[in-house]
């Protein structure tokens, strides 16, 4: 059964409409071919003009949909051969990030991303995508793995942030990722990072100091969520609620779009009409061709030139004239 959005509604209307048509259609000897066909253009139309308005908050909640493909969803698609790494060696696992080695096209990569989870069940044991310290030492180390044996790095970004509780704290949450984003930035390897659903604060920018960041259509980048953001500087003696959601969205700049525009980002990634759920093996096909084509592009430079464009990219972040 396909979710639905709010502002989908007109859109589960219709498609509704056609399976109703489909099924007194072949169930008796009506003809309603040409019906059907109409209602489709119709649809087609409706879907083009929604989707290529959406607003910052509408944006946020596709980025945030539970049939979005998740970083397991795209490694089975796009990988060959993957095998799956556990543990950071101090602590224990993090089912939060998965992390492991496969092959693109014969290419030899490490891949790293954060997994929100599916089910209930699966959620509360990835914890929604919100990872412990361990999680990023385990990133970690499987980025120097990489770096040890030249394979590229690919991570995929989907958290609303890393885990602010207790004992994440008490084992170095922010330390974890200050050193992520010192040693990635020093990794002697490629490294691309795509932004596949909501890049949330520091728990996204410790997988994502790259040569490449790239945001699929739909998805979201921003220092804090939407619902924080409006919580600290708009709520009074009330509650916030949706309407301050959607401006504090809209202040965040946080769309690929957006960033795009800012030169915090280096591409788009077009997502099928509709989002990257409708369409899951179309978007793995069209981010698997990025992948391939920015391996080869980025392999073409000497190591050292491309650790000092990486460090040039990060530092010019933020100024302007």
């Amino acid at each position: 059964m396909t979710y639905y959005l709010d502002f989908e509604k007109p859109i589960q209307d219709l498609e509704t409409k056609i399976e109703e048509l489909k099924k007194l259609s072949d169930g008796s000897d009506i003809d309603l071919t040409q019906e059907i066909k109409r209602i489709n253009k119709k649809l087609k139309e409706l879907k083009t003009e929604i989707f290529s308005n959406l607003t910052p908050w509408q944006k946020t909640q596709l980025a945030r949909h539970p049939e979005r493909p998740y970083t397991l969803d795209y490694i089975s698609m796009i990988l060959d051969d993957f095998i799956e790494l556990h543990g950071d060696r101090r602590f224990g696992d993090d089912p939060a990030i998965v992390a492991g080695i496969g092959k693109i096209e014969n290419q030899s990569i490490a891949i790293v991303g954060h997994q929100k989870g599916r089910t209930i069940k699966e959620r509360i044991y990835r914890n929604f995508g919100q990872a412990h310290p361990e999680g990023y030492r385990k990133a970690l180390r499987v980025m120097k793995l990489a770096e040890r044996f030249s394979m590229p790095i690919i991570t995929m970004i989907d958290t609303p942030g890393a885990f602010p509780g207790i004992g994440a704290e008490e084992r170095g949450q922010a330390e974890a990722i200050a050193t992520n984003l010192m040693e990635m930035s020093l990794l002697k390897t490629p490294i691309i990072s795509i932004v596949i659903g909501e890049g949330g604060s520091g728990g996204a920018l410790a997988l994502s100091v790259a040569d490449r960041i790239f945001m699929l259509e739909h998805s979201i980048y921003s220092v804090i969520s939407p619902e924080g953001c409006a919580a600290i500087l708009w709520k009074k003696s009330g509650e916030v609620g949706v309407e301050d959601y959607a401006r504090a969205a809209e202040e965040l700049k946080l769309t690929a779009q957006h960033l795009k525009s800012f030169g915090i980002i280096d591409d788009i990634i077009p997502e099928p009409l509709g989002g990257a759920h409708r369409e899951p093996q179309e978007i793995a096909k069209r981010i698997k061709s990025k992948i391939i084509s920015t391996i080869e592009e980025l392999k073409s430079f000497p190591i050292e030139e491309l650790i000092k464009e990486r460090y040039k990219k990060f530092r010019k972040i933020g100024s302007f004239s």
